[in-house]
């Protein structure tokens, strides 16, 4: 997650009140969730994931073995390029049939339950039907689950893609302009840490430090973040929805407002 976001990990999250704050509770039956960790226990996801794990260990130790051999700045960032590309094509191939099998029996389990979102546990502090077991019994199952016929319906719960945010100009500036401050503050920091004597003084500029930072992450980026905040309730209103997540959390469903947010930043 870039940096504005990284500051600001709630900022999506925390729009629930927007509509019906009640709402949430024993009213709505449309909402599942699933536990992800507990699809990565599936045996066919734990060896896969052994298998990357022990894929990477050996291109880590090639890698070890062609940058020392590296020239310049620019053959070891095309080495640790390729050597991503290479992991990211292994990814793909290793992982990329079993999420598609999971994703098709969310759906069908979601459609089967005229469920119209379904979201990552780990956001659910309260309400909502777990199809945890149910997702798990079709991914394990010997035939492969069926996609449903239709798509999901509408839902009440809305999410953002925050990359696409990210990319916005306005957004970029500010973490850019946060970005060159944490520098500077580092900077000087650092020249401070020369010159101290004691373990006092060395807590004194870490104290300073950490203080400038807050200082400049409020001036910097709390305006875009209030700005963003403000943007999404405002478009949630609009769209009667009840609820706004990152993209990250949507496994089935959901109604993307994303373009109504961007295009009401720029």
């Amino acid at each position: 997650m870039p940096g504005l976001l990284r500051f600001a990990a709630a900022l999506l999250a925390t729009v629930a009140f927007l509509a019906t704050p009640l709402a949430l509770g024993a009213d709505i039956t449309d909402i599942g969730y699933v536990d992800q960790e507990a699809l990565a226990q599936i045996p066919r996801f734990a060896a896969a994931n052994r298998d990357l794990t022990a894929y990477k260990a050996s291109l880590d130790r090639q890698f070890a073995q062609q940058v020392r051999s590296a020239h310049s700045q620019s053959d070891q960032a095309r080495i640790a390029q390729d050597f991503q590309n290479r992991f990211a094509e292994r990814q793909r191939q290793t992982l990329g049939p079993l999420f598609a099998r999971a994703q098709v029996a969310v759906a069908s389990i979601a459609a089967s339950k005229s469920l119209s979102v379904v979201l990552d546990k780990r956001i659910i502090v309260f309400g909502g039907r777990d199809i945890t077991k149910d997702v798990v019994d079709l991914v394990t199952g010997f035939a492969d689950p069926v996609p449903p016929v239709n798509t999901p319906p509408p839902s009440r719960v809305g999410w953002v893609d925050q990359t696409q945010i990210d990319a916005l100009p306005k957004i970029k500036a500010a973490e850019e302009t946060f970005a060159k401050a944490q520098g500077d503050q580092q900077k000087i920091a650092q020249d401070k840490m020369r010159g101290a004597k004691t373990d006092a003084d060395r807590s004194k500029v870490m104290a300073d430090y950490q203080a400038a930072i807050a200082a400049e992450q409020k001036k910097d980026l709390q305006p875009v973040i209030d700005r963003t905040r403000g943007v999404v309730a405002d478009v949630a209103r609009k769209r009667n929805l009840i609820l706004v997540v990152d993209r990250s959390n949507i496994i089935y469903g959901g109604t993307d407002v994303t373009a109504d947010v961007t295009a009401a930043l720029k």
